[in-house]
């Protein structure tokens, strides 16, 4: 990382850019805050609050996009309070353990990085699901609670618009996974668990999924109609099935779609007709979408 360290003590200044620079950082010294405003082309800017007569709204500002933390001597409204009020991220309290310095500068690098890909998910989520029915009162809505519906996307439409109308965090699970039910108790209680792929499970399997998830947040989506829920049901229609206002699966997705709602329904010989595939090709199918067969 480019690191830009603003110092009036140049030999402390000349300290931390040489044990940083051994961690393979680049960095850059100054001694006033006028000099610092000149580039912005920086990802972390250590300024000391030492320095005085000097404003230090300016650097935050200038360097908003930049992971800001302040070197103090001591802990005031000036020096710590007003600086974190105006944009800084963190202080660390002189004299520190450069260790120490390191842990904030790559905490908050990571949680830039984490910050900047949630904004990417939730556009593309956004864009995803916009064609999805969106007119359920979120408020009236009790868990657990079933999901049918033919089409996967109106049900994780649901499920995620339901956990950001209520704040909580989302846990995914796939009943393809064979350690999905296993990990439902250690989920914590703030979160909801979006369970799919209901329709796989045989009947004494859906029993002990119903038993276990008494008393949590969850959802469970399943693409064929369920009638072996004690909880809430919601049936989800899409008019045009597979294929819903414009949007067409690519042929992978079709096919899974296909494979997973009549497997049940035909026999793998007129399956595999139906498909326009051998048998073999079907059973390879199942085993690269990890599609298990009732029996």
């Amino acid at each position: 990382m480019k690191i830009l360290i603003i110092e009036n003590e140049v030999y402390l200044a000349q300290s931390i850019a040489t044990k940083l620079g051994e961690l393979g950082h680049v960095c850059e010294m100054c001694t006033s805050t006028r000099d610092a405003i000149k580039s912005t082309n920086y990802d972390v800017v250590l300024l000391s609050t030492n320095i005085n007569g000097q404003d230090f709204n300016p650097v935050i500002e200038t360097f908003k996009k930049s992971i800001v933390i302040l070197m103090v001597s001591y802990i005031s409204n000036d020096t710590v309070s007003k600086p974190l009020s105006a944009g800084a991220k963190d202080y660390i309290l002189k004299p520190f353990m450069i260790e120490e310095l390191v842990r904030k500068i790559d905490h908050y690098q990571d949680y830039e990085k984490l910050k900047k890909r949630n904004e990417a998910y939730e556009k593309y989520l956004t864009h995803t699901f916009a064609s999805a029915p969106n007119s359920y009162n979120y408020d009236a809505v009790e868990l657990p609670l079933f999901i049918s519906s033919s089409f996967q996307k109106y049900a994780d439409a649901f499920a995620f618009e339901y956990a950001a109308k209520k704040n909580l965090s989302i846990h995914f699970l796939t009943l393809c996974d064979p350690k999905a039910i296993a990990q439902i108790d250690s989920i914590p209680q703030n979160c909801v668990i979006y369970i799919i792929d209901y329709q796989i499970l045989k009947k004494s399997e859906r029993k002990s999924l119903i038993e276990l998830l008494a008393g949590k947040k969850a959802i469970i989506a399943s693409s064929e109609k369920i009638d072996d829920s004690e909880y809430s049901i919601l049936e989800i229609k899409s008019e045009n099935n597979i294929f819903d206002k414009g949007d067409i699966l690519p042929i992978e997705d079709y096919v899974k779609f296909i494979v997973l709602n009549y497997q049940n329904k035909f026999p793998d010989t007129e399956l595999s007709k139906k498909l326009g595939i051998s048998r073999k090709s079907l059973w390879e199918k199942r085993k690269k979408y990890d599609i298990i067969k009732k029996k």
